[in-house]
């Protein structure tokens, strides 16, 4: 097996991380557009951000 291909069960938990990663980004992000407290709103902003740039890192792995 070349040493750069996932395993089917390495596949499957990758997947598993993108679907977390993405709901916790929609999560942040709809908390960020809502709250009303600035300093919030900013801080949730940048959880999104976070949890986006994860998501993106997972899928580039597959």
């Amino acid at each position: 097996m070349d040493k750069n291909m996932l395993t089917t069960k390495e596949v499957t938990f990758t997947a598993d991380l993108l679907t977390y990663e993405e709901l916790a980004c929609k999560k942040a992000r709809v908390f960020s557009r809502t709250l009303t407290d600035v300093n919030l709103a900013k801080a949730f902003s940048q959880i999104a951000d976070n949890h986006e740039r994860r998501f993106n890192a997972l899928l580039g792995l597959l």
